[in-house]
This record gives structure tokens, C-alpha cells and sequence, in this order.
């Protein structure tokens, strides 16, 4: 895998841009779950496609899910999703963007959010 994984948790950590490619690796590295938050073709065209990823995350035996955020326009609803996708995936969590920047910001929004608003 070509891309540096940000550990911010022993259960959570980010990456920038990642490809169909690099689901095995992300897999052998012990994470369970992939989070995308960087939309679709933001990039280009050349940004690989949220579901090809999901697809490559899902036959390394990874769960997957795409939530696209428009960087710089995180939303409070943005924010509820990712703490309740937190909840829900199976640990450690690799989550996605152009540089994790964005996956960064969302993270430390969900973690200041009361246990019942997720």
C-alpha cells in the first residue's frame, strides 16, 4: 500500500485517496471497516469510483460504506452519520478522503457529540 495510515485511535485511523488496490493491504493490516468520505469524481476522473473500492473492500472481507463530504462543508447531519457509523462498524475503522484531513475533522466533531445523539 502506497499511502500512510494516520492512526488517531487504537480503533480508528485515516488515509488519503485510496484504490481497489490497496483493500487487501488495508485488510491485512487488521481493520475491519472502510469508511469513504471523499465524493465521488472530486478529484477527476481519475479518482478511482467510491464502488469500485467498495466492491475490493468487500471481497478483502472488509465492511464498507460511502459518505461522501464536500470538503470545507462538513454538516452537523454530516457529523451524526460518521459517529453512528462509528458505532456500528466493526473495529479498527479506516476511513478515506484526499489527504484525511476532512475524515480527521469528522472524527474529532463525532467524539464531542453527547453518546445519544449518534
Amino acid at each position: 500500500m502506497s499511502q500512510p495510515i494516520n492512526p488517531l485511535s487504537a480503533e480508528f485511523a485515516v488515509a488519503p485517496q485510496l484504490s481497489p488496490e490497496d483493500m487487501a493491504a488495508v485488510a491485512e493490516l487488521g481493520y475491519k471497516s472502510v469508511i469513504i468520505n471523499r465524493p465521488d469524481y472530486e478529484g477527476g476522473p481519475q479518482q478511482p469510483a467510491s464502488a469500485d473500492v467498495m466492491a475490493a473492500a468487500r471481497a478483502a472481507g472488509l465492511q464498507a460504506e460511502y459518505q461522501p463530504v464536500v470538503s470545507g462543508a462538513m454538516t452537523a447531519d454530516d457529523v451524526r452519520r460518521f459517529a453512528q457509523l462509528l458505532k456500528q462498524l466493526p473495529a479498527p475503522v479506516l476511513a478515506y478522503c484526499r489527504t484525511g484531513t476532512r475524515c480527521t475533522h469528522l472524527y474529532q466533531a463525532a467524539a464531542t457529540l453527547p453518546p445519544d445523539a449518534a
